[in-house]
């Protein structure tokens, strides 16, 4: 991810604020401005400025660099956020909310702006949870959108939030422009921030106004689909530095096995969640930044004949797949190099395509899965599940 987006993630998640919460309340639904001037608002960077811009009250950069500042004395549950921002350049404007007080946890929704309108450009807006402050967007690929975006004036956002869908709107407001339809952070409420180097502005809340949106969360596209592998075991995961090879060699055909001081020793039975994807970050927390992680997963596959399956398999950071013991496939998927898995170094199920050699009876497929870069999870979905049981 590049440093805009990092700045954008940090300066909501990482400076340190306190701030007192007063609830919505269960019956208040009428609309509440917050202009934006230090009453309302609280700078978490240095470079913070509250003017009048375009004859309103604005928040802006001073030097070019992205801001972070926080809505004080209000805890958002459900209902809608409408706000004005103007581009500057790679501006990224994101708005977090359901921010919890420890700021480890929240949910996120961003422009991104790369300097020119491309209103098909299907990842100029994204969805993602923020958990124990990792925002999970190359978990999210699904949580991403297009819209008309326009330059040197100002964008209407819109977001209509219930307590498990949201519905975001930008400058068209008859058209949902994102649809989310569970949203997956870990908290139902919490403060609101902003962030980039853009120019904010016309920030109104309407709480427990849900425009016909339901509480309930809606669809998810891979419930009816039997072939996704939703059911493992994981170990808790050990560090695992840079440089530390997983696999050790030994004189005997196929000449490697696993490290048995990295082999996971106990076991918890783990579900796939939202979309069939299995977030370890959501059950384990971050990893430190410079630091790496590894935990295993595996699962039972009964065959009713010796034969060859192909499993479509999304995963991040770094792969090993094992069938019976012994190695099949190696892989990275690290955003930003030539190397990186389609979509754009994303989680998804179309990074790639393993061939699982099965043998008659049960199979035991064991996953070593590394975290060092944001979300940390896989994905994975048989071609077809003729002649299996999992």
């Amino acid at each position: 991810m590049n440093n805009s987006i990092n700045k954008l993630v940090s300066v909501i998640l990482c400076v340190a604020f306190s701030f007192t919460f007063y609830a919505q309340g269960p019956k208040q639904n009428k609309p509440v401005e917050f202009p934006f001037t230090e009453k309302y608002w609280s700078a978490l960077t240095d470079n913070v400025e509250f003017t009048t811009y375009k004859s309103v009250s604005a928040a802006k950069s001073t030097d070019g660099n992205p801001i972070g500042l926080m809505l004080k004395d209000f805890d958002f549950s459900t209902g809608t956020i409408e706000f004005d921002v103007e581009l500057k350049g790679r501006g990224f404007p994101g708005i977090t909310f359901h921010v919890d007080k420890d700021t480890l946890n929240s949910e996120t929704f961003y422009l991104r702006y790369f300097g020119k309108p491309q209103p098909l450009r299907r990842n100029n807006m994204q969805y993602a949870a923020v958990v124990d402050k990792v925002n999970l967007w190359d978990l999210t690929d699904d949580y991403q959108a297009a819209a008309q975006l326009y330059e040197n004036q100002w964008n209407h956002v819109k977001l209509v939030i219930s307590e498990n869908q949201m519905r975001a709107y930008v400058n068209d407001m008859e058209n949902v422009a994102l649809w989310v339809p569970a949203l997956e952070g870990l908290t139902k409420s919490g403060g609101i921030g902003l962030s980039g180097d853009v120019v904010y502005a016309n920030m109104v809340v309407t709480p427990n106004t849900l425009e016909g949106i339901p509480s309930s969360a809606g669809y998810d596209p891979t419930a009816n689909d039997s072939r996704y592998l939703r059911n493992w075991l994981v170990s808790e995961p050990i560090n695992f530095p840079f440089g530390k090879d997983l696999m050790k060699q030994i004189f005997v055909s196929p000449g490697v096995v696993i490290d048995s001081t990295l082999f996971g020793s106990t076991w918890k039975p783990l579900q796939a969640g939202q979309r069939s994807m299995v977030n370890l970050t959501k059950k384990y927390g971050g990893t430190k930044q410079g630091e790496r992680r590894l935990a295993w997963l595996k699962t039972t596959i009964t065959s009713d004949k010796m034969q060859k399956k192909k499993l479509n398999f999304g995963f991040s950071d770094e792969v090993w797949v094992f069938i019976n013991g012994n190695p099949l496939y190696i892989d990275k998927n690290y955003y930003g190099t030539p190397g990186m898995k389609e979509p754009l170094g994303r989680a998804t199920i179309e990074n790639t395509i393993i061939e699982i050699p099965l043998q008659e009876g049960e199979n035991e497929i064991l996953i070593g899965l590394t975290s060092y870069f944001y979300g940390w999870g896989m994905i994975a979905r048989w071609e077809n599940n003729d002649g299996i049981i999992f």
